[in-house]
């Protein structure tokens, strides 16, 4: 399986300041799912995939051009900085691309508010072949004020825990379910002289999958969205608290080890400690399962990878099917595009049709597309394609990460006081009134 593209590359663009913005026969194209056009022309999209995504891509434009001579997409290809930038200043102009990929979330809904972005819900609702090809859980993250403004065009990156199943299996231990038995496991680890949890803290990032997934599983997704609604002092809300305070006893008993700060994921240096035998378990994203593989193949050949979801914590009020990480890639619709059918023909019969989720899958990807269980199953990692795929299959929520779901003021300043929180520098009640001068800025 090839290489995925990693969290930093996939959400490089969204998360930068200047933007402060095959199922054989099921879902093919043609048939019910074929809108027709309004006018002949050109449509044109904007895209910063590479390598075999690109492959993919390409192969689809080329596919759906050639089905439909009257509506010629013409596809420009940029990487990250340039995209972004000119995504900016080509809004700021109200002469953006028809089409422009993101990531929803707080990027997307500022360009919605400017009025930038085309509202697909009737178009959506109004195919019910079409809406019913996505998985719902994934759709989140585009959908505001029960409207939505994009497609997803990308596989899924759900955040899970890997783990060293020879190091579990030494120590007599399970995979945990409950917090309880989470914190049995890294009590037995730290007594064996193991790390229990590789760490990545000079990333910053990598702190945010703990808050949120125990902000989460303590008090429901709703705590956040309170956050994402700007409601006076919701970081105060007791899950926050919790959650600090949680991550706070995690380090004082050294479930990350004493040099987690200085460990890095540009180097991959925390999933070396997983696959070295250093560390016994790390919380990351499914394109770390791409990176082992790159690196340390035969640790997932000779079958010592496992992998878990985030424990549910007894008596909390969270759906323990709730899901971080990245829902996928979207296609969103400018509002100045001069034909929106043609563009959203171009969605409903060109982006994710059989062939497309062939390809994904074909360069490791899993599309949030219904019923690829026995696809998934056929292929040389299908045990890993198929617990990726059920997680976001069966999520009720699936939460794009903090940094990127916030605008960008807060999103930094919840990286900076987190980090602070995992240095016990701040307290969380510290960390709460902090977070709470941004609310505005969310």
């Amino acid at each position: 399986m090839q290489a995925k593209v990693s969290r930093r590359t996939f959400l490089e663009v969204a998360g930068g300041t200047a933007l402060a913005t095959t199922l054989a026969g099921c879902f093919g194209v043609g048939g019910s799912q074929t809108t027709t056009s309004s006018s002949t022309g050109t449509v044109t999209l904007w895209e910063i995939r590479t390598g075999g995504e690109q492959t993919v891509v390409k192969n689809a434009v080329s596919a759906f051009n050639a089905k439909y001579p009257n509506i010629q997409v013409s596809t420009t290809y940029l990487s990250n900085d340039p995209y972004k930038q000119k995504l900016q200043v080509s809004m700021g102009a109200h002469n953006p691309p028809d089409i422009f990929i993101g990531w929803g979330g707080g990027v997307l809904k500022s360009y919605i508010d400017a009025g930038d972005v085309y509202d697909l819900t009737s178009d959506f609702n109004g195919d019910p072949t079409w809406k019913s090809r996505f998985l719902p859980s994934v759709l989140t993250g585009v959908t505001f004020g029960g409207k939505l403004y994009g497609i997803p065009c990308a596989g899924m990156q759900p955040e899970l825990f890997f783990y060293n199943k020879d190091m579990f299996k030494k120590y007599n231990l399970n995979a945990p379910q409950t917090w309880s038995e989470f914190l049995h496991v890294v009590t037995v680890l730290k007594n064996q002289g193991v790390i229990p949890i590789a760490l990545a803290g000079a990333s910053q990032w990598p702190y945010l999958m703990y808050i949120s997934y125990l902000v989460d599983r303590a008090g429901g997704a709703g705590v956040f969205n309170a956050v994402l609604a700007g409601q006076a002092n919701a970081w105060s809300q007791d899950a926050f608290i919790q959650a600090n305070t949680t991550i706070q006893e995690l380090v004082t008993m050294g479930a990350f080890g004493s040099s987690f700060a200085s460990t890095t994921t540009d180097t991959n240096q925390d999933v070396a400690l997983l696959y070295t035998g250093r560390a016994a378990m790390m919380l990351q994203g499914s394109w770390n399962y791409s990176t082992i593989q790159t690196n340390n193949p035969a640790f997932i050949s000779s079958g010592k990878l496992g992998w878990f979801p985030f424990p549910a914590i007894e008596g909390g009020k969270g759906d323990p099917t709730d899901v971080y990480g990245n829902p996928s890639n979207f296609y969103s619709i400018s509002s100045t595009a001069k034909s929106k059918a043609n563009a959203v023909s171009f969605l409903k019969n060109g982006v994710m049709t059989d062939a497309q989720v062939k390809g994904f899958i074909g360069v490791g990807d899993v599309p949030p597309i219904q019923g690829l269980e026995s696809q998934l199953a056929s292929q040389p990692d299908g045990a890993w394609l198929q617990a990726t795929y059920n997680m976001a299959k069966n999520a009720s929520t699936f939460q794009l990460s903090y940094d990127q779901v916030l605008a960008p003021t807060p999103a930094q300043a919840t990286l900076t006081n987190l980090s602070q929180i995992f240095l016990k520098q701040i307290t969380p009640k510290q960390f709460s009134d902090n977070m709470n001068r941004t609310l505005s800025a969310s």
